[in-house]
């Protein structure tokens, strides 16, 4: 794999937060993993150590309890936590970066103050709530439902597959507060204490096995008005531009994990022998593992060029896009190559490749699927004027 140093978009206090996290993973996190796999959850006391070293806190600005640091800076976090050899913690701890934007870039300087020191610290867990029994890459059409009475939102409704969702201590919530269709979504704080919500289920899944995920059910909720992010129907827009950022987290994770694969395979089929020669020795291995390799690197470099577009401020839409399908079609092939590799072993609980195998089939599901990934790019191919 291309290492990070290698690469023009990090400088040396990338590197040093590279060492930081990856020190953090090594002491705190792996030595747990297996366990915390079979348990289904991590401690919530890995919030507040991840905090005490900064971790929470990149991309968020030192006036709110963070650091002053960049995109990258938060793709370095995320591809050092992926390491851990379960996406599962990058996804639980990092929850708070898809909760916390909508408040920082539209809340009032009340909501900034309240919710955004005591997350970045690990104090308090924060959550993204948008997707419904019936409602998932299709936003505009969720169906929870907040009405104004007084002072307060009423809130009815079910969200699911909430990472972080059981022990959130406040959830940045997708409600409908107006009429059909986008213009009638509006973002609200909702708090775990909130009379009427209540976590209806603790989901279990194939992958990311020990991050916590709910399903959660809005009961007449009395939401204070104080607690909505921006204007009413402004929620659609900080959605779409939080997906921006989502999507590169994701593409992260895939080629950090598809590139752990390769590794993995390269070292294994080193070590095992089959008829007395090492699986390396074997010219359809080498090329399976050269395969995966120039899959790992293309997908790596086209991320980054994605990232360096949003860093700069421009909406790359369907740069961000094609990266995260590009790096999800990467981390398939190579985990399932890896397994082909490892034969039986790879099939086995515990076994690296085997995680990365489960926890990898939920990529080209999360953040927008792999197909409406395709639309958002065939849609910027016909605007006026569109060019290669």
């Amino acid at each position: 794999m291309t290492t990070a140093t290698q690469c023009s978009y990090f400088d040396e206090s990338h590197e040093m937060l590279r060492d930081l996290t990856s020190r953090f993973v090594r002491e705190e996190i792996e030595p747990h993993v297996d366990q915390w796999e079979e348990e289904g959850i991590f401690p919530r006391e890995l919030y507040r150590k991840a905090g005490e070293h900064g971790l929470l806190g990149v991309c968020f600005g030192e006036e709110y309890g963070g650091t002053n640091t960049d995109l990258f800076h938060a793709i370095v976090v995320s591809e050092e936590l992926t390491r851990s050899g379960a996406q599962g913690i990058a996804a639980g701890l990092g929850s708070h970066m898809i909760a916390l934007p909508p408040i920082l870039f539209a809340g009032t300087e009340e909501q900034k103050r309240r919710f955004i020191p005591p997350t970045l610290s690990g104090e308090t867990i924060a959550a993204l709530a948008i997707t419904e029994p019936d409602a998932g890459s299709d936003v505009a059409s969720i169906k929870t439902r907040a009405v104004r009475d007084g002072d307060h939102y009423i809130v009815n409704g079910a969200k699911t597959y909430i990472t972080s969702g059981t022990r959130a201590d406040f959830l940045t919530t997708a409600v409908r507060t107006g009429g059909p269709g986008h213009e009638g979504i509006s973002l609200l704080v909702i708090e775990r204490d909130t009379p009427g919500l209540r976590v209806s289920k603790a989901l279990k899944k194939m992958g990311w096995r020990c991050s916590d995920t709910a399903e959660l059910a809005f009961e007449d909720c009395r939401v204070p008005v104080a607690n909505l992010i921006g204007t009413e129907g402004s929620g659609f827009k900080w959605i779409m531009q939080n997906f921006l950022s989502e999507r590169i987290q994701l593409a992260v994770m895939a080629v950090t994990s598809a590139a752990m694969a390769c590794e993995a395979a390269l070292t294994y089929a080193g070590q095992r022998e089959a008829f007395g020669k090492p699986l390396i020795a074997k010219q359809v291995i080498r090329h399976k593992l050269v395969d995966m390799q120039s899959r790992v690197e293309v997908a790596q470099q086209f991320v980054y060029h994605a990232a360096s577009l949003a860093h700069r401020g421009e909406m790359a839409i369907r740069q961000v896009a094609i990266a995260k399908n590009t790096a999800v079609e990467a981390c398939r092939f190579c985990a399932d190559e890896a397994v082909q590799i490892f034969g039986g072993l790879g099939y086995m609980q515990g076994v690296l490749v085997e995680r990365i195998y489960r926890d990898s089939r939920l990529l080209p599901i999360g953040g927008g699927t792999t197909e409406i990934m395709k639309e958002i790019i065939w849609k910027t191919m016909q605007e006026p004027g569109f060019r290669m």
